[in-house]
């Protein structure tokens, strides 16, 4: 079992900047990758941003390409998300995901196996 704990969630103007962070542990050095989901009020849950451990890829959403930026810190199997540019439409619940096997469509919440328990991001106008 793998636990995940987010934090660095909050309320922020538009245009402007947070960081998000995911702690894991438990069974981490099983795990293949790790990344961010998220949820705002009446929509389904959308892929954010993926970080692969091995050989350190990344991936993103298109609507947040250029704007956010994951990273991976492999000794300590933590998970940042710096987010730039905020608009409102950003607002939503961020969730720390991570899985143990390999993935083939990184836009699938059925592809990780673990889940944080999301943290709050509000972008005012």
């Amino acid at each position: 079992q793998v636990q995940l704990v987010e934090s660095g969630g909050g309320l922020v103007q538009a245009g402007g900047s947070l960081r998000l962070s995911c702690a894991a542990s438990g069974r981490t050095s099983s795990t293949y990758a790790m990344g961010w989901f998220r949820q705002a009020p009446g929509k389904e849950r959308e892929f954010v941003a993926a970080f692969r451990w091995g050989g350190g890829s990344t991936y993103y959403a298109d609507s947040v390409k250029g704007r956010f930026t994951i990273s991976g810190d492999n000794a300590k199997r933590t998970v940042g998300l710096e987010m730039n540019s905020l608009n409102p439409e950003d607002t939503a619940i961020y969730y720390c995901v991570a899985t143990p096997g390999f993935v083939t469509n990184w836009y699938a919440p059925g592809q990780f196996h673990y889940w944080g328990q999301g943290t709050q991001v509000t972008v005012s106008t």
